[in-house]
């Protein structure tokens, strides 16, 4: 079983710009997809980015609602990936979820179900 933990939400004015950070534990976190999703009030949950291990070096991959303003990275030492949102808008607003996936799938996993363990959520609210 593996524990997914995020923090790092808030409120910010739009144009602005947080940290997510998510937890993951295991000993073979390295090798995990992580990913991050969103879920607007009233919407379904939709993918953010994830961050994936090809078996050589790491993949990011992002919707494209949020390509250029936000930045996945991890540190495996701290079992941890982040979400660095810039230039923040009011439609980013939600409750961002983090994602693992431990087993062999898809290269670009984007869907629910690609993932097997999720963390609690945590709120952003961008004002305007």
């Amino acid at each position: 079983q593996v524990q997914v933990v995020e923090s790092g939400g808030g409120l910010v004015q739009a144009g602005g710009s947080l940290r997510l950070s998510c937890s993951a534990s295991g000993r073979t976190f390295s090798t995990y997809v992580m990913g991050w999703f969103r879920q607007a009030p009233g919407k379904e949950r939709e993918f953010v980015a994830a961050h994936i291990w090809g078996g050589i070096t790491y993949y990011d991959d992002y919707a494209e609602s949020v390509k250029g303003r936000f930045t996945i990275s991890r540190d495996n030492a701290k079992n941890t990936v982040y979400l660095k949102m810039n230039s923040l808008k009011p439609e980013d607003t939600a409750v961002y979820y983090c994602a693992a996936r431990t087993r062999f799938g898809k290269r670009f996993p984007r869907t629910n179900d690609e993932y097997d363990y999720w963390g609690q959520g945590t709120q952003v609210t961008v004002s305007s």
